[in-house]
């Protein structure tokens, strides 16, 4: 059983839920953010959901976690709740929070949990689990900044408002560990995008999955991709939804090409096979027959290779195009590529034949 501390955390303090935070919680708790990534929050919610609000956080210390309010240090403000629930039989805790939307981008709740996750720590517990549905990256960055490393996909653990399951991003900190925030090693974009006044690159997302699935449809766009094949809608829609975290974890970049003028959906653009240790990266891109032949891709190409090459890491971009493929490679070569290699018989084809790929790169500097 935990004690109820008043725990002090930097810009907040975590105390007690009482029934003056009741008003606060009601009007938080309206917020679409919360209700889209916290699915047991009633709509509409009411005065007697928060009132309900505190039983459970009752039953939770009677169950040996722990509730509190995160609140300003200095009036006593409500500005979120975050939890703790009781330890599993092999001593691992897991943590939950929300922030009302007025307390947001203030380093709230990663002092909260920074703060909550010390002090179980300090009291026995070894291993503290933080869930995060796959598109929610604003709390994704919190686990990261409080310390907790990226361990991989629960799939389908969550159930969904509208009956389907949803996936879940799972981080984890252990009391050995330095508890140092955990860097990405690929930055976002400032801003959120990167333009020319031309085109526009914004991070993929599942409002994205649509248009994505339609290129990655197109006779052209598959027989120029490997595995070759068409994808479910299904895993266009992951695709689409996981795009942000797979960023967050420094697996690949995935970008919607966009006409600046307008916003309109023109293609992808991405750097995948990232290798932390070599500082290097693929860029592959691919556009929508409409937007063809007008510059698009080979703007798309030099922004986001502009970007890596000078705001990153990455030290080395590589390409490959099918030695056929002459269009795509008018597009590396506008864009400062250079040929490097041919390597026979790389890639697959549906029918069981291998073809050829030309290899290009560029470099910083």
């Amino acid at each position: 059983m935990f004690t109820r501390d008043v725990i002090p955390a930097g810009p907040v303090l975590l105390r007690g839920l009482t029934g003056a935070d009741v008003g606060p919680m009601t009007r938080a708790c309206a917020d679409p953010e919360i209700v889209r990534f916290i699915p047991t929050v009633p709509v509409p919610y009411g005065r007697g959901d928060a009132l309900h609000y505190l039983e459970v956080a009752e039953r939770l210390w009677a169950a040996g976690g722990a509730s509190f309010a995160v609140a300003d240090p200095g009036t006593g403000e409500w500005l979120g709740n975050i939890g703790l629930k009781a330890p599993d039989p092999r001593g691992n805790g897991e943590i939950g929070y929300l922030i009302a939307p007025w307390a947001r981008r203030r380093g709230v709740a990663t002092a909260a949990t920074r703060a909550l996750t010390e002090w179980a720590f300090a009291r026995g517990v070894h291993r503290m689990a933080l869930l995060a549905e796959v598109d929610n990256l604003a709390s994704q960055r919190v686990a990261l900044a409080a310390g907790f490393r990226h361990e991989g996909v629960q799939r389908e653990a969550e159930p969904r408002r509208d009956g389907t399951r949803g996936d879940l991003a799972a981080f984890a900190r252990l009391s050995t560990d330095s508890g140092e925030p955990v860097r990405p090693y690929l930055p976002f974009f400032p801003g959120g995008s990167l333009s020319d006044g031309v085109v526009r690159l914004t991070p993929l997302a599942v409002e994205d999955a649509d248009d994505y699935h339609a290129l990655r449809s197109l006779p052209e766009t598959v027989e120029h991709t490997v595995p070759a094949q068409v994808p479910d809608p299904e895993d266009s829609e992951r695709f689409c939804r996981e795009a942000g975290m797979r960023w967050l974890e420094g697996a690949r970049v995935e970008l919607a090409i966009r006409d600046a003028a307008d916003g309109a959906f023109a293609g992808h653009v991405q750097l995948s096979n990232i290798v932390p240790p070599l500082g290097q990266a693929m860029v592959g891109y691919s556009m929508l027959p409409e937007f063809r032949g007008r510059g698009f891709a080979t703007r798309a190409v030099e922004l986001v290779v502009d970007w890596a090459l000078g705001h990153t890491p990455l030290a080395r971009i590589v390409a490959g195009t099918d030695v056929d493929n002459t269009a795509s490679q008018r597009v590396l070569e506008k864009a400062g590529f250079a040929r490097e290699a041919l390597l026979h018989g790389l890639l697959p084809r549906p029918d069981g034949t291998r073809r050829d790929d030309l290899q290009w790169y560029r470099m910083r500097g």
